[in-house]
């Protein structure tokens, strides 16, 4: 049975003449909560592919002078780093819910109506599409394997110990991407069905199942997308809540009472405009989600374009200011490999396995390379040549000392990760 005092009656239908007390402070308290939750968070951008007004007008000013002085948190910064738990969030979604509190109780003080149908049904559409197009947007990222790359190689030869909580989770995943696709599949699917009002049911359950892995593995592997995921999840059973009392009933084999989304628009006419206005912008959102996991597959993702030194690299002598450095794990100014991935960026591991970033320019005479420091305070250029394809000389200065290198190309075969593959048949575990 849904929640106490949230019957199916009560809120699946627009001509309903009386909801519950119950029901109306839960509407109400919904409606201001995820209504600015959307407004706030980058489901607006999913749903309308627009800037959060969160980020253009200064309202995370406001926010952030909340947590100083009302929760007294901080300091406080609203820098974009790519979590999406910063404190700021935490304490947006505090004076959010503290806001739909007291509207809430305003709104039931003054209000006299006994239910809010038209409300409702907008509510519900809003809800539908945020979900949705936020689930297709992660949908796509997984099905074009993006938002786990399928292989880093600065991984392959990263100590396991050194890999954070997430680390683990984003390699495991892209190191299959097959299953990284299906995953990406059941989020796109439910996000899809809950563009049309017919298969709402059908979405709500799918995104909840989907959604609600996420935030598991969100929560066991320190993944900073949890308040989103959370609210996720709710906005699952949001649109399944109206819903539960035949669930239940199915199970029970007890007859079921029709319950369908409440339609938008007074007569025959304006619910098919609206219908097919939903179907149509459902259309275009899975289009630009589908075009935009494309473009990241070329521009990042394992469609990008190689380093014109692609590999890992060896160092197999290595002299700095005329010296020959031999390898020595206690020598920290020694390379120990030398990775290219990219065509503008190239990483050096030291003989203890921490590793220095650099950008990287490659010339178009195809024998110098450019690399500058992430903090961008020092500048080097690099000569290279190929005596054989899988040996590789570099000449130059690195941080204002000369240095000279041989390197040799490691066959990415070698790790088991890359050539073990699939197999039908294991008479005994291969577990290493």
């Amino acid at each position: 049975m849904p929640p106490t005092g949230l019957a199916v009656s009560d809120v699946a239908s627009p001509t309903a003449t009386r909801w519950s007390p119950v029901a109306r402070v839960a509407f109400r308290f919904c409606v201001v909560y995820f209504g600015l939750t959307i407004l706030f968070t980058q489901l607006f951008t999913a749903v309308f592919q627009l800037p959060s007004p969160a980020f253009v007008t200064g309202v995370q000013d406001l926010f952030a002078a909340v947590g100083e002085h009302v929760f007294r948190v901080g300091p406080i910064t609203l820098q974009f780093s790519g979590s999406g738990d910063k404190l700021i969030d935490w304490v947006q979604a505090g004076t959010l819910f503290l806001i739909a509190l007291l509207s809430t109780a305003v709104w039931s003080l003054v209000s006299r109506r006994e239910s809010h149908p038209v409300a409702y049904s907008r509510f519900r559409l809003l809800v539908r599409f945020a979900l949705g197009a936020t689930m297709v947007r992660y949908g796509f990222s997984k099905v074009i394997p993006t938002q786990m790359p399928t292989l880093f190689l600065s991984r392959l030869v990263e100590p396991f110990g050194n890999f954070s909580p997430m680390g683990v989770l984003w390699t495991s995943i892209g190191a299959s991407p097959v299953y990284e696709s299906f995953t990406g599949a059941v989020e796109l699917l439910g996000g899809v069905l809950l563009f049309f009002p017919q298969t709402t049911l059908l979405g709500s359950l799918i995104c909840l199942i989907g959604a609600g892995e996420v935030f598991v593995l969100n929560m066991t592997y320190d993944v900073p997308v949890k308040l989103l995921s959370l609210h996720l999840v709710l906005m699952a059973l949001i649109l399944a809540a109206p819903y539960a009392g035949n669930l239940f009933d199915l199970l029970r084999h007890r007859p079921l009472t029709p319950v369908e989304e409440p339609p938008i628009g007074r007569t025959p006419r304006r619910r098919r405009l609206a219908f097919i206005a939903q179907a149509v912008y459902g259309v275009l959102l899975v289009l630009l989600a589908f075009s935009a996991s494309l473009f990241a597959w070329s521009r990042s993702g394992p469609g990008a374009p190689k380093s014109p030194l692609y590999g890992i690299w060896n160092v197999e002598q290595m002299t700095i200011d005329g010296e020959l450095r031999p390898p020595l794990v206690t020598d920290e100014s020694r390379w120990r490999r030398v990775i290219m991935q990219t065509p503008t960026a190239v990483v050096f591991q030291r003989m203890n396995d921490t590793f220095d970033r650099y950008s990287a320019e490659f010339d178009k005479d195809g024998k110098t390379l450019k690399v500058t420091s992430v903090d961008r305070k020092t500048s080097s250029v690099l000569t290279y040549r190929r005596s054989q394809a899988d040996s590789l000389v570099l000449d130059g200065t690195l941080e204002g000392r000369p240095v000279h290198l041989e390197l040799k190309q490691v066959d990415l075969n070698t790790f088991l990760l890359n050539s073990r593959g699939f197999h039908w048949i294991q008479e005994v575990p291969f577990n290493r």
